[in-house]
Order: structure tokens, then C-alpha cells, then sequence
């Protein structure tokens, strides 16, 4: 295994791994996470959603008598994330603009694991440490809800998913996704369209009478998909609409999912004539529950104060984005998430510095060290 995180990153960003793909990455990491002395297990979990891959869990055992520090990224990518080529120039790192670069969450894997190999090669005695590497993060955090959260015997954690290091993430909100049926009345468009009753003009009325957007600091809410009909010629009789809606206050993501389901059912309503009957139907998930780390917990302290050992500049803040450590947290072990360096992550202007990187790597080594020493 690679000592330089940059060749490692490089290294890491050539395997494709794009979400229910990642069967060569976790191959590559266990391999990895062995030879450093880790036990290494895979789970299942991809059966359940036509993956070709498992979580990957690893434990590296330690002299120091506590429990655990655990460290967590995600294997997957967005699309397009095939055929990465990686180019390196005036201190970062980006593609050829065909891919994204797949620093989110590359990096963070990278940091880690160079992070640990740096903490074995200096001999130093050190506390337990937990890897999970988990699979479809990308695709609704599928790996992190299905892994089997009792298998985690960490004091707390530490999410690898976010943007600059020093960036420490202590709270983010719950999000609900949902999809809504607009039913109309099929007919003849150029013969006979006063029969029919349009399912595409139907949604657009509910549509406009949905709330949207940045509701308020702690809410936000967002129609992302629609489909529907089937030629010009035919008045549509179904259209679907997918969204979501995301708030830390569970009072007010209840109430904007409530105001959502009014607007479809009163403008449904309104179509109702001689001519027939519009519907709707109306189905909501809980996609994950929010989490807030209070700022004096113990991996928030451990974290700032290895940022000011390095002289890293300190940004505490909470996040509207979901992450595994939705998931972690709510299982019981605290957990933040913390910056890698990615930046312009989801599009194929992604790049990263390799300053990050080395930081990145510096700060979990830090993390390792002063945990073992508490």
C-alpha cells in the first residue's frame, strides 16, 4: 500500500465505483485494510438492492485499553463516475470534464487509511480503531441503513463527507421523500379534447401551490422529478411527481409534507365535472431523522482541538445534506461529520487540492493520536 495519499487518492479514483458498483473498490480496500493488520469483514447488504458489493467493516486492534474511535466513508460515486482521468496541475486534482473525480468520497477513504498506516509505521501505541466503508450512500445512505449498526463498539466517530478540512458538521436534518399520482382522463387532442381532463396540467396547478424551495433556515423542500403522458395527440390521463422535504425541526418537515398533500387533493378537487374525476395519491418515506451534536460532546472537543494542534482554521456548523451519520447517530454512537478537502462535488468540475489531502491526512492522524492519549 501507498505512504503518499496523492498516489493513493490517484489510485483510488481509477477504480470504478459508482453506486451498486462497487465490487472493485471494496476488493481493493480489503486488501489494503488486511495488510495494515485489520480484521476485515463484508456484509450482504447489496442483495437487498441489486448491488454487487457489501459494506466493509474493519477493526484494527490496539494497545490502549478503550473502546474504539471509528472513522467512516462511503465506497460509492455519483454518475458519471467511470473512467476517471485524473489530472494533476498547480496543486490539485481534476478531470478531463467527461467525469466527476470522485473525491466525494475518495478522499475521505484515502485520508483514512494513509492516516492509519502513518499511526502503525510510527509504532506508537494507539486505541482500537473502526473502519466502515459503506456501499449506495449516493442512492438514499441504502449501505449505512442496512449495515448492522450493533457491530459498532466505538465511543464515537467521525463521518469523512464533507468540504474543507477543519470543517466539522454537528447537526443535520431529516428528509421525507414522496411521490405523487396525478390522475386525469385520456382523449383525443385534436378531436376531442374537452373530454378529457389533463393529468399534466392537473400536476402543474399542485405544483404552484406547493411550498418550495428554502422554506425557512431549518426547511427546505424541492420537486426533483415529473413524468408523465405519452404523445401530443392524447390528452394525459397519469402523471408522477418526485420531491422531498428536509428540515431540522420535526414539527415543521411534518407540516410541509401536510401542505404538500393539501395542494395535490385541492387542486384534484377543482377538476372534478361533467367531464370526470381527477385523483391523487400521495405516498411519503422517511428517508433518515435528523441528529445535532452538542459542541462540548467529546468528539467535537477531540476534533477542534486537534485542528488547533495543526493550525487549522475551525468551521462548526450544521448541514442541510444527509449523510451516513444520520444513520450512525441515530443507532446510538455520536458521530460528526468532518471535511476531506472535496470540492465541487456532484458535477465534472470536481477537483480537490493536494494540500487537503495532506491535512486531511494530518487531522485523523491527529484524531487517532490524542484520542489514544486521553
Amino acid at each position: 500500500m501507498q505512504d503518499d495519499v496523492v498516489k493513493y487518492f490517484l489510485r483510488l479514483v481509477t477504480i470504478d465505483s459508482e453506486s451498486k458498483n462497487e465490487r472493485a473498490m471494496m476488493d481493493a480496500l480489503r486488501v489494503d485494510m488486511e495488510e495494515l493488520g485489520a480484521e476485515v469483514s463484508e456484509d450482504s447488504c447489496h442483495k437487498h438492492n441489486d448491488g454487487n458489493a457489501g459494506n466493509l467493516y474493519a477493526y484494527f486492534p490496539g494497545k490502549i485499553d478503550k473502546k474504539p474511535i471509528l472513522f467512516c466513508a462511503h465506497a460509492d460515486t455519483v454518475v458519471p463516475g467511470n473512467g476517471v482521468k485524473a489530472i494533476v496541475e498547480n496543486g490539485r486534482i481534476f478531470t478531463d470534464g467527461t467525469t466527476v473525480l470522485g473525491g466525494d468520497d475518495k478522499s475521505g477513504i484515502a485520508e483514512a487509511l494513509i492516516a492509519i498506516k502513518k499511526i502503525k509505521d510510527s509504532g506508537i501505541d494507539h486505541a482500537p480503531i473502526e473502519v466502515l466503508i459503506t456501499i449506495s450512500e449516493e442512492i438514499g445512505l441504502l449501505g449505512a441503513k442496512c449495515f448492522n449498526k450493533a457491530k459498532l463498539t466505538s465511543a464515537f466517530g467521525y463521518a469523512l463527507d464533507s468540504h474543507r478540512v477543519g470543517e466539522l458538521i454537528i447537526g443535520a436534518p431529516s428528509q421525507n421523500s414522496f411521490i405523487i399520482t396525478f390522475y386525469g382522463k385520456e382523449a383525443h387532442a385534436g378531436v376531442e379534447p374537452e373530454k378529457g381532463l389533463n393529468a399534466i396540467r392537473i400536476a402543474s396547478e399542485a405544483i404552484c401551490a406547493m411550498p418550495n424551495g428554502r422554506i425557512d433556515l431549518e426547511t427546505t423542500c424541492n420537486i426533483g422529478k415529473i413524468l408523465g403522458g405519452s404523445a401530443t395527440n392524447i390528452v394525459p390521463n397519469k402523471v408522477i411527481i418526485k420531491g422531498e422535504a428536509r428540515s431540522h425541526n420535526a414539527h415543521k418537515l411534518e407540516q410541509i409534507c401536510a401542505d404538500i398533500r393539501r395542494a395535490a387533493e385541492q387542486t384534484v378537487a377543482r377538476h372534478n365535472n361533467e367531464v370526470g374525476k381527477a385523483e391523487c395519491s400521495f405516498k411519503m418515506e422517511t428517508e433518515y431523522n435528523a441528529f445535532r451534536v452538542s459542541e462540548d460532546s467529546e468528539p467535537v472537543q477531540l476534533a477542534q482541538s486537534a485542528l488547533r494542534k495543526l493550525s487549522i482554521p475551525i468551521i462548526t456548523q450544521v448541514s442541510g445534506g444527509g449523510s451516513d451519520a444520520n444513520i450512525i447517530n441515530i443507532a446510538g454512537v455520536p458521530m460528526i461529520i468532518v471535511g476531506t478537502g472535496m470540492n465541487k462535488v456532484h458535477t465534472v468540475a470536481e477537483d480537490i487540492e493536494i494540500d487537503q489531502l495532506h491535512k486531511g491526512v494530518s487531522f485523523i492522524e491527529e484524531l487517532i493520536r490524542q484520542y489514544s492519549e486521553l
